[in-house]
């Protein structure tokens, strides 16, 4: 794991896993680089710890099986590692959702979860993911499930990117999106209507920064947040 703490830090602090989504094999065969290594999550790392909240991106060969195993190793060294295991949420984009989702689905004591632009579920029939994993090979760990498996406590930030190239992904996020409305999941929105896939990286302009600003602040309100 790459840890990236805040340069002031309490003795532990709250903290952002970075998930992961692919064998690291094929994505470094894909793009060149493991993904804790990619410049882009490398700066998301900084960006958070810079805005008060530790990050936490890691390698692996099982993407779901090792998001497990990496919550389960900070929970049981969080003393060690310097991070408050009450206060952990999840980032993640594009084909890395569905792991996120399903961490959601079955790990207990998470804050809160920042999707971009992400790959989500196959609802109401459909087979948009299914078919986006055969072509671009990431973890489709929420096939089977459905909305009625989130829970319905933990807050979610979606950012869309109203411009997305990749084949059917709105489709399967719009669905997603009313699914979790019609429940009145803790859900909040926010359109890019003219951002690409990867935004954050792809498109330089005011508004893929200020949506970058709302999702760390979304983090750090949630983590910071007293809970009841």
């Amino acid at each position: 794991m790459d840890l990236y703490y805040p340069e002031a830090r309490a003795e532990c602090s709250p903290a952002v896993v970075i998930v992961h989504g692919y064998n690291d094999v094929g994505f470094e065969r894909m793009l060149g680089s493991r993904f804790k290594d990619m410049p882009s999550t490398v700066a998301w790392g900084q960006r958070m710890a810079a805005s008060g909240m530790a990050a936490i991106a890691y390698t692996n060969r099982q993407p779901l099986a090792d998001a497990h195993a990496v919550l389960r190793h900070i929970r049981q060294n969080a003393a060690t590692l310097g991070i408050d295991a009450d206060r952990i949420a999840l980032w993640a984009c594009s084909g890395h959702g569905p792991v996120a989702l399903s961490l959601l689905m079955t790990e207990a004591k998470l804050r809160c979860a920042a999707l971009l632009y992400p790959m989500t579920l196959d609802l109401d029939g459909s087979s948009a993911i299914a078919e986006a994993r055969q072509m671009f090979r990431f973890e489709n760990a929420c096939a089977g499930n459905g909305i009625d498996d989130l829970p319905d406590d933990v807050p979610l930030f979606i950012a869309r990117a109203g411009k997305d190239e990749m084949p059917r992904l709105n489709e399967a996020l719009d669905r997603f999106v009313a699914g979790a409305l019609a429940r009145n999941l803790p859900v909040s929105l926010v359109n890019h209507a003219q951002g690409p896939h990867a935004f954050d990286l792809m498109d330089d302009s005011d508004t893929s920064r200020e949506i970058i600003r709302q999702t760390l602040a979304f983090l750090r309100f949630h983590l910071e947040k007293k809970i009841d």
